[in-house]
């Protein structure tokens, strides 16, 4: 999920995309970092479940590292670690995915395991402190995965930003007699060699205005051609 809606200005698609622009290597930094950092946590609260042969499937669950576990979390545990430390080495681009995922699981967990507590649906013996552990580690895994991707105005050097996509520019509408003049020119001439009754001046000019895009543009290359003309 990019929310990028109101640039201030886009490259055209035809310009060329610089491949070898600065990229803040940061943001690459912290994905990969912060991917690693929560699957060591995670991975060793599942490895130190194991160790202590847990039951698999017990609703009670031991005390490890000040959290409730059975074999069946500590499992999980071990997974989601793994699945972490692959995408940190895969690339910073899907570990910044990865954790996002993850992290929407976590929370999701949290609050399905709340409504279970002290039940025998509580399948990964979940008690009220991981239900507060897997809350912060869900909003530390999403705060992080979207560092420095998830924004309103990324900047140019983010490796999340894409520099060749077309962006808007706010519309030029024509202020002065001499631009509303030019308007119905335009329009009269685009209106002739639709239906073919052009005169040659009209179509160079229009031939002249296909080559720019915005309206100010365009009302720019008919002016000039006005001025050229007189």
């Amino acid at each position: 999920m990019r929310v990028h809606l109101f640039p201030a200005r886009r490259t055209a698609p035809s310009e060329p995309v610089d491949a070898d622009r600065p990229v803040d290597g940061r943001v690459l930094l912290v994905h990969r970092v912060g991917a690693i950092a929560v699957a060591l946590v995670i991975g060793v609260f599942g490895v130190l479940g194991f160790a202590g042969g847990l039951d698999f499937f017990s609703t009670e669950g031991e005390r490890i590292l000040g959290l409730s576990s059975n074999g069946l979390l500590s499992a999980i545990s071990v997974v989601t670690a793994l699945v972490l430390v692959v995408a940190a080495f895969q690339g910073a681009r899907l570990a910044s995915t990865v954790m996002i995922v993850v992290g929407i699981l976590f929370l999701i967990s949290a609050l399905a395991n709340l409504a279970v507590l002290r039940t025998s649906l509580n399948v990964l013996a979940f008690k009220f402190p991981n239900v507060v552990f897997s809350l912060v580690a869900g909003l530390v895994l999403l705060l992080v995965g979207a560092y420095g991707r998830l924004t309103g105005n990324l900047p140019p050097d983010s490796p999340y930003a894409h520099p060749g996509e077309e962006e808007w520019e706010p519309e030029s509408f024509p202020s002065t007699p001499a631009e509303f003049a030019a308007e119905r020119a335009m329009r009269d001439a685009e209106v002739a060699v639709v239906n073919h009754v052009a005169t040659a001046e009209q179509r160079r000019r229009v031939a002249a205005m296909a080559r720019v895009t915005s309206r100010g543009d365009r009302r720019r290359v008919w002016m000039e051609c006005d001025r050229a003309s007189s």
